[in-house]
């Protein structure tokens, strides 16, 4: 996933910020993520030859991808040439340079040419990635028509935003986090409409719509992990918290006290994704 670029230096520093946070979340929720390909999987009627990222970001799913459909070509889309780059590198890391490629394209523009591909394309996964198109029912049509007859389509949304803190954090008053996700809605939001209408629309057959919870206990990431989104849900929300929040906030960012993120002991990741399942008759 990749959100809408700026210009400038500010772009540079938001694409960074976004790689750290894409990084962290596939070291924490890696699991998931296997068991999620793992549905994905269990849907393919064939074993796919060709599998295309949408949204790829840093190539967290796409390298998933890969290892769960060993005799498949897998296709990073993304728009970000800092994001393939990224891709390209773990890529060729972890020996998959011979059957995993990027291309780089906005979906906004014009569905891409993918170049060529061993008898059509069976999986299209898009995680994380489609609420962000300016028009997802025609990137729908692409998506169909760029699948062979029984090809799957795999949707992937988070259901809000994740949590990490306990009610009360021993600071301030309790409910802080619930709070800074409200602040957030207001701002922008990150809600996904229910794509299974917009799907159908597009003429796909819906085959299971699944809801995955998501629970990670302390681990040596966590603490990184939630400070790296908390930062950044603090900076996006400048001048929208109270003085009481924001002060708590700040002191919960410190590297230097001692019940801060990053020495807490009592931080878990929680949170669900919806997933839609969805075949080109």
């Amino acid at each position: 996933m990749t959100e809408h670029p700026h210009h400038g230096a500010q772009a540079h520093q938001d694409e960074a910020v976004l790689v750290e946070l894409l990084d962290l979340d596939a070291e924490v929720l890696g699991s998931y993520l296997d068991q999620m390909t793992g549905w994905a999987a269990e849907h393919a009627r064939v074993v796919p030859r060709t599998v295309v990222d949408v949204g790829a970001g840093t190539g967290t799913g796409s390298r998933a991808l890969a290892r769960r459909f060993p005799a498949s070509d897998v296709v990073a889309i993304d728009r970000s040439a800092l994001m393939l780059e990224r891709i390209r590198a773990a890529a060729l890391e972890q020996g998959l340079a011979d059957r995993l490629r990027v291309v780089q394209a906005d979906l906004d523009d014009a569905w891409p040419e993918i170049g060529p591909v061993d008898g059509g394309v069976d999986i299209v996964w898009a995680a994380l990635s489609l609420h962000e198109v300016t028009d997802p029912d025609r990137v729908f049509r692409d998506i169909y028509a760029a699948l062979d007859p029984g090809g799957l389509l795999v949707v992937i949304e988070m259901d809000a935003l994740p949590r990490f803190l306990p009610d009360d954090v021993g600071l301030g008053r309790p409910g802080l986090e619930s709070r800074l996700h409200g602040a957030a809605g207001q701002a922008n939001g990150n809600v996904h409409p229910d794509w299974r209408p917009h799907l159908e629309r597009a003429g796909f057959a819906i085959v299971e719509q699944r809801t995955f919870a998501l629970e990670v206990s302390p681990a040596p990431s966590t603490g990184r992990y939630a400070h790296a989104y908390l930062s950044h849900l603090r900076s996006a929300l400048d001048g929208r918290l109270t003085a009481e929040d924001r002060i708590t906030l700040d002191h919960l960012l410190a590297d230097d006290n001692q019940d801060g993120l990053m020495r807490r002991r009592d931080l878990t990741v929680r949170g669900s994704r919806t997933a839609w399942a969805a075949r080109r008759p």
